[in-house]
């Protein structure tokens, strides 16, 4: 395996990248903004394809870099599905796995720090975000966070993980690295509670300063995403037209979004389900077939489609169009989807 961890100074941030091996497919937790050039230029000195990005929570102290990736890689943006954040193509929920190339993510829901926070567990390790730290533990005094949360997260999800299990935070302000879950129970003092009220009290009594970058950094992390006038101009069309297109018996209708996240809520009345990352196979594979036929592609919220749109068109198709905005416009606006019928 692959494993990088890069510290951002500023803000004592650490991002992680991962890969099965040098030449593979790539995933990156956490990224800072004013390092996406260092991120790109490991990326090419490793040969790796970044293929999906992860935020664990609305950063109150950074930009996040996941807009920049994306626009720059055409990478997947993730968050947990509780995030009000609209820079994202695919949410995940607790429990759920994420896959990439010899990888699998498990995201674990551990609100506390914020409501939405999410952590990662694979196989020896976590990255706990910033809910469990190395000899310290998340703030709870913005963001909705919550500090009898924090105790259930930490407690109730984090400890109960072996204690072999290496622990990666989202900060250090130390000099530390990594810890494993057994250090953390013996040695980190906010962890020497008897309840979740004496937890609480701590963690209400800490008298922080706000953030430098809050006032910057939570709006600019909570708007960095959805570009409609882009989908738009990518043969995009309103769910009232995409529906309207679905009239024609020929067409083909393609969800471009991951197996669990179908499962997870249905899928538009016969459409099939090819990911993303084969998009460009079976377009490829199924051009003498397919060039002359009306396609209609959708993802969770847009993204993902419109590349798909402008791949297709550099494959010389010529009647492609996707749904703005996604399922997630589709159901807004009032249109339904089949929960049963689908893989």
């Amino acid at each position: 395996m692959l494993f990088r961890q890069l510290f951002d100074q500023t803000s004592s941030t650490y991002t992680y990248l991962i890969a099965s091996d040098k030449g593979r497919e790539a995933v990156i937790i956490d990224p800072v903004l004013e390092n996406v050039n260092r991120y790109m230029k490991l990326l090419e000195e490793l040969e790796l394809k970044l293929i999906k990005v992860i935020d664990t929570h609305i950063h109150a102290d950074h930009i996040s870099g996941m807009a920049e990736l994306r626009d720059k890689t055409n990478c997947i943006t993730i968050m947990g599905d509780a995030t009000p954040a609209d820079v994202v193509s695919m949410t995940v929920a607790d429990n759920e796995n994420i896959k990439i190339d010899g990888i699998t993510l498990k995201a674990i829901h551990t609100p506390g720090h914020t409501s939405e926070s999410f952590s990662y567990i694979m196989k020896d390790r976590i990255f706990s975000g910033d809910t469990l730290l190395i000899r310290g533990s998340g703030r709870t005094d913005f963001q909705n966070g919550n500090p009898l949360d924090a105790y259930e997260s930490i407690f109730g999800r984090l400890l109960t993980l072996p204690d072999h299990t290496l622990l990666y935070p989202g900060h250090d302000y130390k000099g530390d690295t990594v810890s494993t879950i057994g250090e953390e129970k013996k040695f980190n003092p906010r962890l020497q509670v008897k309840s979740a009220q004496e937890y609480a009290d701590i963690m209400n009594n800490l008298k922080l300063p706000d953030p430098k970058m809050m006032d910057i950094a939570i709006p600019g992390n909570l708007s960095l995403g959805i570009n409609y006038d882009r989908q738009k101009s990518a043969s995009g069309l309103k769910s009232d037209q995409f529906k309207q297109a679905m009239e024609d018996l020929e067409a083909i209708i393609i969800d471009l979004r991951e197996l669990s996240e179908v499962q997870k809520e249905g899928k538009i009345t016969n459409s099939i389900q090819i990911s993303f990352e084969k998009i460009s196979t079976y377009l490829k594979e199924n051009k003498q077939l397919l060039q002359n036929k009306k396609m209609l592609l959708y993802c969770a919220v847009g993204h993902r489609s419109t590349l798909a749109v402008q791949m297709s068109s550099s494959y010389g198709y010529k009647y492609v169009h996707h749904l703005i905005g996604g399922i997630k416009n589709w159901k807004k606006d009032g249109h339904s989807l089949d929960i049963k019928n689908h893989p």
